[in-house]
């Protein structure tokens, strides 16, 4: 594997190593022991979620104030632009973000640390998206911040206001949102 430093130094890009040829291709999409080798501690991730979404649904920026999740996170078809921003408030990179784009042909994954929020967007006709979470889904701790906070300044690469769910709809300001230490 081969990892890719970002701006923010916790979050990872992480490039599988693909064996391919005529018949198709094989990668190994995570070992513990690697892992645990990349981020330099101990990670146990406890579920696997699957969504699927079409072009320009944008999904976030969401976190849990409680039982904060890490993610490990895919496109295994089509192409997305995904999005970690940091909440922790003891952070020099606080309010800041990563963007990178993760598609089903580039197989990069990208590691996103409990502290972050998360999001992305769907750039292709339609996009199935894998992440590996730290702790479970405690939707009494999920919180939203709006994904067009000016604060934060993310560079989205669409042309039109996204497809958001109603609950995105009500994402906080960054300035009003509750964060982590």
């Amino acid at each position: 594997m081969n990892v890719v430093a970002t701006a923010i130094a916790d979050v990872l890009i992480i490039e599988p190593k693909v064996f391919g040829d005529e018949r198709g291709f094989f990668f190994e999409s995570f070992n513990h022991r690697r892992f645990t080798d990349i981020v330099g501690h101990e990670v146990d991730f406890v579920q696997d979620n699957h969504s699927r979404s079409v072009k320009n649904v944008l999904r976030g920026l969401h976190y849990q104030i409680q039982q904060p999740q890490g993610k490990l996170v895919r496109a295994v078809q089509g192409t997305v632009f995904d999005v970690a921003v940091d909440i922790r408030r003891s952070s020099a990179t606080f309010g800041r973000y990563v963007g990178v784009e993760l598609s089903a042909e580039n197989k990069r994954m990208l590691w996103v640390p409990p502290g972050f929020a998360h999001g992305f967007v769907v750039l292709s006709e339609t996009a199935e998206f894998l992440y590996k979470t730290t702790d479970y889904w405690a939707p009494e701790f999920e919180r939203s911040i709006a994904w067009d906070d000016r604060e934060i300044g993310i560079a989205w690469p669409i042309q039109e206001k996204p497809a958001l769910s109603a609950k995105d709809q009500l994402g906080k300001p960054l300035a009003d949102a509750e964060h982590f230490a």
